[in-house]
């Protein structure tokens, strides 16, 4: 668990062109093992959803850690697996959204908002059952 001052985002990073690359169960494992070592290194990867075209993340970034490399270490690692079956492929639409939470309760109704995406999207009729999801740090208020 992590604690402390060290602030924490609600992040967004979306395809390029919104193509539906990334809700898929290899896409998944792999954000997974690059979350863990984003959250080895001074930060903290809590709660994600993977949404075809987009991700969202919440991330604790530590004093010793930056934002903008825990992001660019999550997109790398998904698209060297993509590019292992398409070389080439343009992924990323460049930048990405960040907000800075301000307290526990904006922090819990964006997770509410952000696992009923899904649900939202048709692609499922319950959160619980959309399999790109979950969390690497339980991350305290």
């Amino acid at each position: 668990m992590i604690y402390g001052n060290a602030p924490l985002y609600f992040v967004t990073f979306c395809t390029y062109g919104r193509q539906p690359l990334l809700a898929f169960d290899f896409v998944h494992h792999e954000f997974r093992k690059a979350a863990e070592c984003v959250s080895a290194a001074d930060n903290a990867v809590g709660r994600y959803v993977i949404m075809p075209d987009h991700i969202h993340v919440f991330l604790r970034i530590g004093t010793c850690g930056r934002l903008g490399l825990a992001v660019k270490c999550l997109r790398e690692a998904i698209t060297k697996r993509l590019h292992y079956d398409q070389p080439g492929l343009r992924i990323w639409q460049p930048g990405f959204f960040d907000h800075m939470m301000r307290s526990g309760e904006s922090y819990a109704e964006k997770w509410l908002y952000v696992c009923n995406n899904p649900v939202r999207a048709r692609l499922c009729a319950n959160a619980d059952q959309w399999p790109c999801q979950g969390e690497i740090v339980v991350i305290r208020w």
